[in-house]
């Protein structure tokens, strides 16, 4: 109830302000907010230079060791932030040196490493984003199928337990069936002493059911191959594995770190490690989102054999130079991450409100990533502003704890609806009244037309983002331009907004004399002659394309409408026309399709206008209404 509140008083504001078939939500919102956040992080970042030093030294085979100390003082990434540092820190080191490093410390450790938990419904849908590639949507549509049941050639059978769950504990029947199905199959070796038992850490975790499993540790994904399509088998693979792996054995890595000196104050280090025994890992390794690159070099490095005191030869040192990054935009994978840690909405809900914002047109995805549109921070900028309280991580963090207090018994609804809902509804019927609709779709000043002296606006219009050259008080209609793909309203400049007005811009004439000109309308870039459209292919731009190419894509349509006309008929209207579903019947008002057992091209006018007369009417096109999202 209260996310319809929240929904369904929301999204009409939006409609009334910025434009028709927007949407607010409890959780949607604060999900949009993270990522238009994150992307204005990212556009404010300043990268940093930095250098490191690297010592490519050999004994018995060649390794790398990166500087640690210089001249007495420790290094720190921004030790050294320039060429000129980087070069007279090599200079001095190679000199000191003198062609060989001795061998200062060795430290030895055994580090270990624990399985993940089993999966739960977030980290289902993490994990299969990371290693599968999979949306949310798609992730939790194939468990869906997993779990209602498949055909093992004795009926339908479940092959998971239930996917909507916060759970991470296992019943004690199937860890006793883990246990000896890895004890079989793996070696006792790989057993630990007692099952493990693994504790929640999501926020506001609801654990009314297990951890996500099979139904049976004894169908491995082997055998349920047969039975199972490329995604289903993925998915199952995945659940299974994870499972199992979580009842195994730690994984048992060797580190070593050796500290070698050119010269006293002069120290590089080099690390590595190896997989004394794999564990779990034999079965089951979790991916992360962003893993640097030194975390990789460092995963399974061999160094050789070196003790205190050893002298190793230098074959030379390096400079690299280095930049720092930006955050990287959210994945679904670490939106759904971020929610979780935030508590913010449920697991369940995650797959919706990412379709509804890829939906809604708020974000895009780009190479499996995150961009808000300008629609997007248009929509967020004005929930920021207006509904700070309503879209606040902690807010709604805090709503998430009060309605499980709710589900608990601990809590009267009603007192909680009501505190929520006056107080909104008085700031709903303050922004209504006197918030203007040229405030909300943010419209920014941009200069002067030089040839007018109007004033040149960009805002967001009612088919996105508009360049406005005048106001609707001219007696002068005013003129629109939409914003070009890689523009956005926040950083367009004057010079650019003006370039959009050099549409339509005039090509030439076909053979046959028609006009010929190039603009952009409401479904794209297009080319125009005399009074047909050809649509612009990917590649092509309105901006520089040439009379040659539009006349290429015009003499393509041209052949494509030859070859869709069966058979006309003279000072008629009715043609016989080749479509999507195959040969139909026009008169530009009706349609019927050509009878099977007729050939199109055989055909009379008087037969035609038979079928028209029987064909239904057309049905008038009904106006398409959105339900505002609640979530």
């Amino acid at each position: 109830a209260l996310d319809h509140l929240v929904g369904f008083n929301l999204s009409p504001l939006l409609w009334k302000k910025i434009r028709q078939g927007l949407s607010a939500g409890r959780v949607q919102s604060p999900a949009l907010r993270m990522i238009v956040e994150r992307e204005e992080e990212i556009e404010r970042f300043e990268p940093q230079e930095y250098w490191t030093i690297i010592a490519n030294a050999r004994k018995e085979q060649p390794f790398g060791a990166k500087l640690l100390e210089l001249a007495g003082e420790k290094q720190s990434q921004f030790s050294i932030t320039d060429e000129a540092s980087a070069r007279a820190a090599e200079r001095t080191l190679s000199e000191a040196a003198g062609g060989q490093l001795s061998v200062t410390r060795v430290d030895k450790k055994q580090r270990r490493r624990n399985p993940a938990p089993p999966f739960t419904t977030s980290t289902l849908q993490q994990e299969a984003s990371r290693k599968l590639g999979f949306t949310t949507q798609r992730t939790m549509r194939i468990a869906q199928q997993l779990y209602e049941g498949i055909n093992v050639g004795d009926g339908e059978v479940g092959l998971i337990t239930y996917m909507r769950t916060d759970s991470v504990a296992l019943a004690s029947e199937a860890m006793s069936e883990i246990r000896e199905l890895i004890q079989n199959r793996y070696g006792a070796d790989n057993l630990p002493d007692s099952p493990r038992q693994f504790k929640t850490k999501a926020k506001n975790a609801q654990e009314a059911h297990e951890a996500i499993r099979p139904t049976s540790a004894a169908l491995t994904p082997d055998k349920a191959r047969s039975f199972l399509n490329d995604e289903q088998f993925k998915l199952y693979e995945l659940i299974w594995k994870r499972t199992v792996a979580c009842q195994m054995i730690h994984a048992t890595m060797n580190t070593v770190a050796v500290d070698l000196a050119a010269s006293p104050g002069n120290t590089f280090r080099a690390t590595g490690s190896t997989l004394a025994h794999p564990g779990f890992i034999a079965v089951y390794q979790e991916s992360v989102d962003d893993r640097s690159t030194e975390d990789n070099d460092d995963e399974d490095r061999r160094l050789p054999p070196l003790e205190e005191g050893d002298v190793v030869t230098l074959l030379g040192i390096d400079c690299h130079q280095h930049f720092t990054e930006p955050p990287p935009r959210f994945t679904e994978a670490s939106l759904v991450k971020a929610l979780e840690e935030y508590g913010i909405g449920r697991p369940s809900t995650y797959a919706p409100i990412i379709a509804t914002l890829l939906q809604r047109g708020y974000v895009e995805l780009d190479r499996r990533r995150f961009t808000p549109t300008d629609l997007g921070r248009v929509v967020n900028r004005f929930l920021t502003q207006h509904f700070r309280n309503y879209v606040d991580y902690e807010f709604t963090s805090r709503m998430e704890d009060n309605l499980d207090a709710v589900s608990r018994g601990e809590r009267d609804w009603k007192p909680l609806m009501s505190e929520f809902w006056r107080p909104f509804k008085q700031l709903l019927d303050d922004k209504e009244e006197n918030v203007s609709r040229q405030e909300a779709v943010q419209v920014r000043t941009l200069g002067t037309d030089p040839k007018t002296g109007k004033p040149i606006t960009v805002r967001m219009g009612r088919f996105g983002p508009v360049v406005q050259i005048g106001s609707k008080e001219d007696t002068e209609k005013p003129r629109f331009a939409g914003l070009r793909p890689h523009q956005r309203m926040d950083t367009i400049s004057l010079e650019d907004a003006l370039d959009l007005f050099k549409l339509p811009r005039e090509l030439g004439e076909t053979p046959e004399g028609e006009a010929v000109s190039t603009s952009i309308g409401r479904f794209g870039p297009y080319v125009r002659y005399g009074n047909k459209y050809v649509s612009l292919k990917e590649g092509d731009d309105p901006y520089s394309i040439t009379l040659q190419r539009a006349l290429e894509l015009v003499q393509e349509r041209k052949v494509a409408d030859a070859n869709r006309v069966i058979r006309l008929f003279d000072n008629s209207p009715i043609q016989v026309l080749r479509g999507r579903y195959g040969p139909y019947i026009t008169d530009g008002k009706k349609n019927t399709r050509v009878p099977k057992d007729r050939e199109p091209e055989n055909l009379s006018q008087a037969e035609c206008e038979k079928l028209l007369s029987e064909a239904p009417e057309k049905k008038p096109r009904k106006r398409s209404t959105r339900r505002a999202t609640t979530q």
